[in-house]
């Protein structure tokens, strides 16, 4: 069986990891504090789910609360908000409609001036780069059958042929806390879309899936994680599961609801090892960043 290896180099500083490619979801929920690392470390995509564009526009700047508000909220633009759209405030949603790319050089609006001249006069024509127009605004109000993360993560599979999603994980920001619905219907979406890596933030703890189909190699980052952590058969009992970098190691253990279930356990070193035949949950803590 493959080996699929985990690590959440992601929280560390310093160069992105290579050779992943990020994506980043902000959900409708407390933006952790290291909020403003991942969202540089997804630099080729950035989406809110609905009212997450909330959160972004009202916490991002308190969390860089020694930069300008006004200067935040325009060098954090999200490239899409997607959903049913009956959480976003309408302010937010006309001030990132809006919003273009600052990053643009001024001198680019004077030659699209001189084009647009030029053009009048009959010449041929210049191609000149003219500012990116506001975020993206995908209204699925229609479907109430998915979870504005659903929705997203479909997005993000589907309708992004630009993507390199050869090594791709989707970090999902406010995704624990608040309303337990919410959180289950998040950890509904790792188990809807299996096969694709997405890793669920808060300020406490991350979680992600295991997929019976692989073994597990997961390297733990000691300055950033643990040490507690847990693993979680949800959905189907696990009939039998291995660890190895465990304080208490399981092997070939049966693990269940109403039975054992792995939690409160601790990381003893930087990998740990799974081998299941049901699909797990794992998580560990974060350290305060």
């Amino acid at each position: 069986m493959d080996v699929m290896r985990h690590s959440s180099a992601f929280l560390l500083d310093g160069p992105p990891p290579s050779p992943t490619t990020y994506a980043l979801v902000v959900l409708n929920q407390s933006l952790p504090s290291f909020t403003p690392l991942v969202w540089n470390r997804a630099a080729q995509l950035r989406l809110c789910a609905d009212g997450g564009s909330n959160r972004l526009f009202d916490e991002m700047p308190r969390l860089l609360a020694d930069e300008d508000e006004n200067d935040v909220r325009n060098r954090y633009k999200p490239d899409v908000i997607k959903g049913d759209m009956d959480s976003i405030r309408a302010e937010v949603l006309e001030f990132y409609s809006n919003l273009v790319n600052k990053s643009f050089c001024p001198c680019l609006v004077i030659l699209s001036i001189i084009y647009v001249h030029i053009r009048s006069h009959d010449a041929l024509p210049l191609r000149i780069p003219l500012p990116m127009s506001g975020t993206k605004i995908v209204d699925e109000s229609h479907d109430q059958d998915t979870t504005d993360l659903h929705k997203c993560i479909a997005y993000i599979r589907d309708s992004t042929p630009d993507l390199d999603k050869s090594n791709l994980c989707i970090l999902i920001a406010g995704a624990l806390g608040g309303r337990f619905d919410h959180e289950v219907g998040n950890i509904n979406v790792l188990f809807r879309f299996s096969t694709m890596r997405i890793i669920l933030l808060s300020d406490d703890c991350l979680i992600y899936l295991l997929p019976k189909t692989h073994h597990h190699e997961i390297h733990i980052q000691t300055s950033v994680e643990g040490p507690h952590c847990g693993l979680v058969p949800i959905g189907t009992p696990s009939k039998s599961t291995t660890t190895t970098g465990l304080q208490w190691n399981l092997t070939e253990m049966e693990m269940k609801f109403g039975g054992l279930i792995s939690t409160s356990n601790i990381v003893k070193g930087e990998k740990v090892t799974v081998q299941s035949d049901s699909d797990l949950l794992w998580t560990i803590s974060i350290k305060k960043l």
